[in-house]
């Protein structure tokens, strides 16, 4: 795990807010101005989504936003071009989320080193399984300082969890349901005993949750059972906002998850 993930972990437990969002949406071209405005808000972590036109278990807001993105021109090559000096403004962590395609496609010793080279912190990429990341592509992540998240969910069995744990060095997703992104739902007594088992099972590996987690209550709920808690699709709605900038937006969006209506 990289300084700056220890870190946030280690100083926002129980109250560390990370937020996604999709790189060139709603503007091709402020990536690092907006995560400066979370960071400056409060943000602890960013999932900074790179655009790809066959997302997986995203729901219809983060489909439209890579699809804007995409036709904006966004690509991973580009993403890489605005972040280049991204660390002489930003200190909060930062893991990349996306399909494994573009990766692929970019070169994987390729996006490692790139990654180190700027300042990432860890990818996340939900279509590329264990068996094959630890067979192909574990050697450079490892040889780069990159790490891998892996995602669970309600139905992933404990000896999985454990083993997905085993090789992260970063943090694991919990995917609150089986569901696209975007459901509003509470933090029930189900998901309760589900992070409760995953902890069991995951040792000391820092757990954030995710999905359906879009206002004050449902992220208050989500820290008080893991370490922190993702806030995607009502994020990406925010900026859609008409008050004030979109950085505007996004900042006041933040407080009012924080309790800080600023």
């Amino acid at each position: 795990m990289s300084e700056r993930l220890k870190n946030c972990f280690k100083t926002k437990r129980g109250s560390l807010l990370s937020v996604y969002f999709t790189a060139g949406y709603p503007l091709e071209s402020g990536v690092v101005d907006m995560l400066c405005a979370v960071e400056d808000a409060g943000v602890g972590l960013v999932e900074l989504g790179f655009p790809f036109s066959d997302p997986i278990a995203d729901g219809p807001v983060i489909q439209a936003a890579n699809a804007a993105a995409i036709g904006g021109g966004m690509t991973l090559s580009r993403l890489f071009e605005q972040l280049e000096k991204v660390r002489d403004r930003v200190e909060i962590p930062i893991v990349l989320m996306g399909s494994f395609n573009p990766v692929l496609h970019y070169g994987c010793v390729r996006f490692s080193e790139t990654c180190k080279q700027i300042g990432i912190d860890g990818a996340l990429l939900p279509d590329l399984p264990l068996e094959a990341y630890l067979r192909d592509f574990h050697e450079d992540f490892e040889r780069f300082g990159i790490g891998n998240v892996f995602l669970v969910t309600p139905q992933t069995p404990d000896a999985r969890i454990s083993e997905l744990a085993a090789h992260t060095n970063d943090f694991l997703y919990l995917v609150s349901r089986s569901a696209t992104t975007g459901k509003k739902q509470e933090v029930k007594s189900d998901t309760e005993a589900y992070v409760k088992r995953v902890r069991r099972c995951a040792g000391d590996v820092p757990l954030a949750l995710g999905f359906g987690i879009s206002d004050r209550k449902t992220f208050s709920d989500a820290v008080k059972l893991a370490d922190g808690a993702i806030v995607g699709t009502a994020f990406i709605k925010a900026l859609e906002g008409s008050a004030g900038t979109v950085y505007e937006r996004a900042q006041s969006f933040v407080h009012s998850l924080l309790g800080d209506e600023g």
